[in-house]
């Protein structure tokens, strides 16, 4: 195909153990002074030997299983060698030529249709410390190195270039996450739980990595902009150079690094310190949960959802978590309501699910179930509860918000008083309706909800103000 995008994925997710891979330092230091959370193991002083956190296997075990793969039976730890600040022993030992596990699969939602994404290999490595950039990285004054993040452990999960665009690689990210959020061997929330790289190319044109992409977002838009650098390089006739870019997320654009390191330049060999990795037997003892592909199938069986509010409420294991404790006041208005207007009001403010209380939620539920408020006013209270959450404050009941701000939805007598009133002072309106002119209606229909402040149900509210005018004529 001409001008196919081609891009494989590299991703590195921090597995949430409380203690580092190679030693015992805790992995709690995101509200600690830089540097504070270290050791001799994990700052790579002379004479210091590592030991294999086992908790960090077994997780690394969990995701080759969830995703399919073969896992080897023995595996072996490298130094991979480079020299940068944020490594401190100008080494990392990671897994080169044995990895974990290898030949997996995830299917996704693709641009045509669901895609089998292939996984190439899995494998387990400690994180580098952290640069901390004063300026930014293209322009910045100075650098300053943080070792708490050093020794993390990390588990690598490398794609075959199956994604054919920077859609299609969100989308599988969005996938990785909720997988790993099901296996609970991952925290999204944490800073810098999950980065990526990606090597992206146009067919028949040399690849080029894009390193240290933060964010899910930031993957669309970071892969957006590098395939127009490529395409429109190409149609210039200039060559595409093989180099490592660096996403800048603030300007939205990727900058030149380096030349593309090969993988002699890191001149791998086995870590001497560390005996080859032997698990033959431990994969059979791992029991996998219920992962996001078969909690979907079952949120359409057992509650009745539709395919793609399915997909939404399982997109996230807390958001599944959610529904599931609010799906007993209605099946599908807690669908509907999770999916098409929370979520829109969590996301405009950047918001978690967790901003949202159950029990508030569930009220009201009940509220527009009982056809005690409209539509319009159960938007209404979702905003004021947020609202108040975002403040810090603790937010009122939707109750409480409904009698404070009279919401409660009214019924025909005021709603035909209301339509008497609006007819009275819209003559021009009302003449435009009856010389044919339909969006006079609208007009009119708009007119009454103001007086009502959207108390009114729009269908009964349409089919007076149509009686009415019948009548009135």
């Amino acid at each position: 195909m001409e001008d196919e995008i081609i891009i494989g994925l590299e991703i590195h997710c921090q597995l949430n153990t409380k203690s580092k891979l190679f030693c015992s330092c805790s992995t709690d230091f995101r509200d600690n002074d830089p540097n504070t959370h270290t050791c001799p193991v994990c700052l790579g002083l002379p004479g210091t030997m590592p030991m294999v956190n086992r908790k960090a296997i077994e997780y690394a075990l969990k995701v080759g299983k969830a995703l399919n793969c073969e896992v080897l039976d023995e595996s072996e730890f490298s130094r991979k060698n480079y020299f940068y600040p944020d490594l401190d022993k100008a080494y990392q030992i990671t897994q080169y030529d044995k990895p974990l596990a290898v030949r997996g699969k995830l299917l996704v939602d693709g641009d045509d249709g669901e895609r089998e994404i292939r996984i190439t290999r899995i494998h387990v490595e400690e994180d580098p410390g952290r640069s901390v950039h004063i300026g930014t990285t293209d322009s910045g004054k100075y650098t300053l190195v943080d070792y708490n993040r050093s020794g993390i452990p990390l588990i690598e999960i490398v794609t075959e270039p199956d994604l054919r665009s920077p859609k299609e690689a969100r989308k599988f990210l969005n996938k990785l996450r909720a997988t790993l959020e099901y296996l609970n061997v991952f925290d999204s929330e944490k800073e810098g739980s999950l980065r990526v790289d990606a090597n992206i190319s146009i067919k028949g044109n040399e690849r080029v990595e894009v390193k240290n992409i933060s964010s899910y977002k930031g993957v669309e838009k970071a892969l957006t902009f590098e395939v127009t650098r490529q395409r429109n390089l190409v149609r210039r006739g200039q060559p595409i150079t093989r180099e490592t870019r660096h996403f800048v997320e603030a300007r939205g654009i990727t900058t030149s690094s380096r030349s593309k390191e090969e993988e002699n330049d890191y001149r791998y060999f086995p870590e001497p310190d560390l005996l080859p990795l032997k698990v033959s037997g431990w994969v059979e003892k791992i029991d996998l949960p219920e992962l996001p592909d078969a909690r979907r199938e079952r949120f359409i069986s057992q509650y009745g959802c539709s395919v793609e509010h399915a997909k939404t409420l399982t997109g996230g294991l807390k958001l599944a978590e959610f529904y599931e404790k609010t799906a007993s006041v209605d099946n599908a208005l807690a669908a509907t309501w999770t999916s098409d207007y929370l979520l829109g009001e969590l996301n405009y403010r950047d918001f978690s699910i967790d901003a949202m209380p159950v029990e508030h939620f569930r009220n009201l539920l009940k509220l527009l179930k009982e056809n005690a408020i409209t539509d319009k006013s159960g938007v209404e209270i979702l905003r004021i509860i947020l609202d108040a959450v975002k403040e810090g404050n603790i937010p009122e009941t939707p109750d409480s918000i409904v009698k404070r701000l009279g919401l409660a939805k009214i019924g025909g007598g005021e709603i035909g008083s209301m339509i008497s009133n609006v007819l009275a002072e819209q003559s021009d309106a009302v003449a435009d309706y009856y010389a044919g002119k339909m969006q006079a209606l609208n007009f009119l229909v708009g007119q009454v909800m103001k007086k009502c402040r959207g108390r009114a149900d729009p269908g009964e509210l349409n089919l007076m103000l149509r009686e009415a005018l019948d009548k009135k004529e």
